[in-house]
């Protein structure tokens, strides 16, 4: 997958603002990330554009790696991370569902 255009400081806000009422759609389990989570992941960022997905507690390091990896994964760029919860973003290549605002 290729990889998304680098978001600004502008941009971040933005989509925070609109993942701020979002449930996460997608929870990594105690095997943490696996293909099929990945492939999960992927159907729910070509559906919704914006998700938010919940890792187990534990090491943040570990939860770091397993995010980053996630975003490789599905061609996603991190919004942001607070705790156990991510916020990832992938545009829709034919019709873009959000709007973000250029700098």
């Amino acid at each position: 997958m290729p990889a998304p255009l680098p978001l600004t400081d502008r941009q971040r806000r933005h989509l925070r603002g609109l993942a701020h009422a979002l449930k996460p759609v997608v929870r990594l389990g105690n095997a943490g990330l696996t293909d099929s989570v990945a492939q999960e992941t992927a159907r729910a960022l070509e559906n919704h554009e914006l998700i938010k997905v919940k890792a187990p507690g534990g090491d943040r390091e570990a939860r770091d790696t397993q995010f980053a990896e996630l975003c490789r994964r599905t061609g996603s760029a991190l919004v942001y991370r607070i705790g156990n919860v991510a916020v990832l973003y992938r545009p829709r290549p034919d019709l873009p569902k959000i709007v973000i605002p250029d700098e």
